[in-house]
């Protein structure tokens, strides 16, 4: 067993402290003797995580993305609101009792407790002003850098853009003028998404069993840094937000149906519930932490998510029949709009390549701009509209293309060894440890 037995580390600890002290220098009191650091199980360790995750958010808005615990943890986190300091501290002590809990081999839920208190630690150092490379920081608190782009790649893939849309003025406009063509009327977004969320949920469901009263609920919404967002509210419940800042295109419903429902954020979030904290009773699940290695997993499996539940043809097919009439728009264009989409997926990783130079310091906001105007193909606004993403959550960017190639990699791996591909995907939503579960370990 990992926890040794309380009463007798004590008396260890007892025993040693009655006779005389040999040593010149006076003993450190400030440090815990290493039997009663091993008294702590890995239990009492997720419960003081939990705490510690509460207590950061209170200087860190964004870090807590759901919270399903006691409610007492989150009232007295307010309360208290605990210096940073106090808070770089605790992580430390989380990460020593772990060190030693690990010298009797570390399993998955270990492995996964230990990778979000470093991301905590890291998130609480720059709450304090220390600074990270883009790639520091993508390590510390995700597990993973990922791979310096070549332009070059970006470079080809505009080509073939440019190719596929040919005609005079920049490509940058030619492709959003094209795109325009499909943008859902304001009047219209509500039945558009209420059917392609709909038909997500049907595909999930011919796969999983989720549980019984899960649901969501549905709001347009603006002035935000995001497209979509989830925010999960507990007992198999969430709320899922469109953000209608600028015109959402149609092929974007079935996106975000499946990203921020089915199979992706919700979802997910029904099976850490279901199956780590109500199941397993671990008490680290209760609080989702924005930014940590469970992000790889949670925007990965998301953005993943689309073209598992629809193979090949298939979103091709279910948009020019269903969502086009609705939206009232010609899907003569619809098979160009998907060859234009698989292009602009080889572009995914600009994000990455524009992120890194902008939070190092090597270009400013007017350069990054520029950047994401040629390598994103983004309008003005929504270039704006990114960097400001990219300003609130940092890093956090490399969670959609690098984690979707992670999950990628893994459903090949797994398939290829025989498993059928929603249960792999379903491993992955349920692993305790992101960086074991996508290969990493």
């Amino acid at each position: 067993m990992k926890r040794i037995v309380a009463a007798l580390a004590l008396a260890l600890i007892a025993s040693c402290g009655d006779g005389p002290n040999t040593d010149d220098k006076a003993p450190d009191k400030s440090a815990p003797p290493e039997a009663a650091i091993s008294v702590i199980g890995v239990d009492d360790l997720a419960e003081r995580f939990v705490k510690l995750g509460l207590a950061l958010g209170q200087h860190d808005a964004n870090y807590v993305d759901a919270y399903s615990g006691p409610p007492e943890w989150a009232e007295a986190a307010k309360t208290e609101k605990k210096p940073l300091d106090a808070l770089e501290q605790e992580a430390l002590d989380i990460l020593e009792a772990l060190g030693v809990l690990a010298r009797d081999g570390v399993d998955a839920r270990e492995a996964g407790l230990k990778s979000l208190a470093t991301a905590a630690l890291t998130r609480i150092r720059l709450a304090k002003g220390e600074r990270f490379t883009f790639d520091e920081e993508a390590a510390l608190i995700y597990g993973m850098a990922p791979p310096v782009q070549d332009p070059a790649a970006f470079d080809q893939a505009l080509a073939d853009i440019d190719a596929l849309l040919p005609g005079d003025g920049p490509l940058t406009e030619r492709v959003n003028a094209f795109r325009n063509r499909f943008n859902i009327p304001a009047e219209k977004l509500q039945a558009v998404f209420d059917a392609a969320i709909a038909e997500c949920r049907q595909r999930t469901l011919a796969h999983y069993e989720l549980p019984e009263g899960e649901k969501f609920s549905l709001r347009f919404v603006k002035d935000k840094p995001w497209s979509g967002y989830n925010w999960y509210q507990g007992g198999y419940e969430s709320v899922i937000e469109i953000n209608t800042d600028l015109p959402i295109n149609i092929d974007r419903a079935v996106d975000l149906g499946c990203h921020e429902g089915y199979p992706g954020h919700h979802v997910w979030n029904l099976f850490v519930d279901r199956d780590l904290r109500r199941r397993n009773g671990w008490i680290e699940f209760s609080i989702l932490p924005l930014f940590s290695p469970q992000a790889l997993i949670g925007e990965g499996s998301a953005n993943y998510g689309v073209e598992l539940a629809f193979a090949d043809r298939e979103k091709l097919d279910f948009e020019r029949e269903v969502l086009f009439p609705l939206a009232g728009l010609d899907p003569a264009g619809a098979a160009k709009l998907q060859a234009l989409n698989a292009l602009k997926r080889k572009l995914s990783h600009a994000a990455n390549y524009i992120a890194r130079d902008y939070l190092d310091g090597r270009i400013d906001r007017a350069a990054a701009i520029a950047l994401m105007e040629k390598y994103e193909l983004a309008t003005p606004e929504r270039a704006r509209q990114r960097l400001d993403f990219i300003d609130a959550y940092r890093a956090y960017v490399i969670n959609y293309n690098f984690g979707r190639d992670l999950v990628a990699a893994h459903i090949e791996r797994e398939t290829a060894k025989g498993a059928e591909p929603w249960t792999a995907f379903e491993q992955i939503l349920s692993s305790p440890d992101a960086a074991g579960a996508l290969g990493a370990r």
